[in-house]
């Protein structure tokens, strides 16, 4: 008699557990309640449908709702063969890594360049642009690569005039630069798609100052929060700009 008084004041724990579950997370198939006879015994094999779904919602009941898995780091480590990079940045090779001192000074100038543009990008919006200065639409990665490089540097694919040559202040040929006056027009959705573009070219093709003056101003013309697209393209530049400086040659 007394074992059984022990399940009944078990189960009627359960229920009122369960029902203050149920006020935060309804049931997904809801049962309703069933009447069971004080020979109810959830350790026995059910007899019944309701005897089994009654021990199905007493056994969840007394799951806890967050497992963490306890994995030991040293026994994988053990029989890990490869490391692997999760950015997949190429390490710096000897003598090229730099400093944290000169890391910091690079993120504090970006930091007060993205603030000044932000904070003058209406007043140079307004201002006139010049008459050969026409600007592509969103969607013209060609134009804009052009507009961007130059007539020339793209139609000879980075390699760039020669040393001879003269190309003077022809923009149209040497390509426009990241002027406040142009950047300051550029919406966010346009500003990620030059960006894509210019960083597609430059994964194909050798790096270039045209290049760089232009991935620095549409980075720091980029508002936060970042969307998606911008955070895959940044994790591109960055692994493209570790290939590129283990081809650094003194």
């Amino acid at each position: 008699m007394r074992w059984v008084g022990q399940v009944a004041l078990k189960t009627m724990a359960w229920v009122q557990a369960e029902s203050a579950v149920e006020e935060l997370m309804p049931r997904l198939l809801p049962v309703e309640p069933c009447d069971l006879t004080d020979s109810f015994d959830p350790n026995v094999p059910p007899r019944t449908p309701q005897e089994y779904l009654r021990r199905v919602q007493i056994e969840a009941a007394h799951c806890p709702d967050v497992v963490v898995a306890q994995i030991d780091p040293k026994k994988l480590k053990r029989k890990q063969s490869v490391n692997v990079s999760l950015s997949g940045c190429q390490p710096a090779p000897e003598g090229y890594s730099p400093t944290l001192q000169w890391q910091q000074q690079q993120v504090a100038q970006f930091s007060t360049v993205r603030q000044s543009v932000n904070r003058h990008r209406s007043h140079w919006k307004s201002q006139q642009l010049d008459s050969n200065v026409t600007m592509p639409k969103s969607e013209d990665e060609e134009g804009w690569k052009k507009f961007c490089l130059g007539e020339r540097l793209y139609a000879e694919g980075a390699v760039g005039p020669a040393a001879s040559e003269s190309p003077g202040i022809d923009y149209v040929q040497i390509g426009f630069p990241p002027l406040l006056s142009i950047v300051s027009r550029m919406n966010q959705a346009t500003v990620t798609s030059v960006l894509e573009y210019l960083s597609n070219w430059f994964g194909e093709r050798d790096f270039t100052p045209e290049l760089g003056r232009w991935l620095y101003a549409l980075l720091a013309c980029l508002e936060k929060p970042l969307l998606p697209e911008a955070h895959s393209l940044i994790r591109q530049l960055a692994r493209r700009c570790s290939e590129v400086r283990l081809l650094v040659v003194l």
